[in-house]
């Protein structure tokens, strides 16, 4: 088990910053000062007591904005990253353990895949279909998830041929004990590290999506989104288009603070019992 006394100081600003980020998307609606799309002043106040980081291009409060936004980016890319896993995860080993003319297919369809670069595919998929938070975690879940498949698949290629693995093909186990039981337990370090660069990426994919309009769609509210709604400002001196820009920044460092630590701890706490 990971031990939070063994955190690193760049582990402990990844941490609390992740869990501030977290607590903010959980408790947008008490947290918030304002409502959503809720105009409170004139455009582009500057900061002030009653609003802290000012208002946007409408004149909404910018803080209450940034906290519903943080609900969003952060709810989206999660459950991106998450289908992105379960698929990639899975095909990858299964193509690993079942071989033939399954990894040959599988491999091929991820190669043709990555081939055309992510943020164009988006683009060319979301054009024609409805812009909704399913579609969009759909579509970012099954194109990240080629670069889930080509890690899995290498890390569960090299635990296949291992002596533990083959003693469970000889004691009769199938193809889903082999994976979930034998190769996933062994390949959870490089998994974990992938998790967080993973997550990192959906968020600037959907941040991206959202800047150039086929992202989440006004009202709602997602930092890609307000980066581009308060692009103008930047002109005049505003900083409204900053704020959110640095939190992408802010969650990407963190979140990837917290997932190193965490591979460090799995790589230590594993050598020590091989030691053992």
């Amino acid at each position: 088990m990971l031990d939070l006394k063994s955190l690193t100081p760049g582990a402990a600003i990844g941490l609390f910053f992740t869990a501030l980020f977290l607590l903010a998307a959980v408790f947008a609606p008490l947290i918030a000062p304002y409502g959503l799309a809720e105009t409170v002043g004139d455009v582009w106040e500057p900061m002030s007591a009653e609003h802290w980081l000012g208002t946007d291009n409408l004149g909404r409060d910018l803080l209450s904005r940034m906290i519903y936004g943080a609900r969003t980016t952060i709810l989206i890319s999660a459950l991106a990253t998450a289908l992105s896993f379960m698929l990639g995860s899975i095909l990858g080993m299964a193509a690993a353990v079942v071989g033939g003319w399954f990894d040959l297919g599988m491999s091929r369809l991820v190669d043709l895949l990555m081939a055309i670069p992510t943020l164009i595919f988006g683009l060319v998929v979301l054009s024609v279909l409805p812009t909704t938070i399913v579609t969009l975690i759909l579509v970012m879940g099954i194109l990240d998830s080629t670069r889930v498949y080509r890690l899995s698949r290498a890390v569960a290629v090299d635990i296949n041929v291992m002596d533990f693995v083959e003693a469970a093909k000889l004691r009769g186990e199938g193809t889903r004990w082999i994976i979930f039981r034998e190769i996933l337990p062994n390949a959870l370090s490089p998994l974990v590290a992938e998790l967080g660069l993973r997550f990192i990426f959906a968020v600037l994919f959907l941040s991206a999506l959202s800047f150039l309009g086929l992202g989440v769609q006004p009202p709602a509210a997602d930092w890609g989104g307000m980066v581009k709604e308060n692009k103008e400002g930047i002109v005049f001196g505003i900083p409204a288009a900053l704020i959110p820009a640095a939190a992408i920044a802010a969650l990407a460092i963190s979140v990837n603070l917290v997932a190193d630590w965490i591979l460090n701890r799995t790589s230590d706490l594993k050598g020590g019992r091989g030691n053992g």
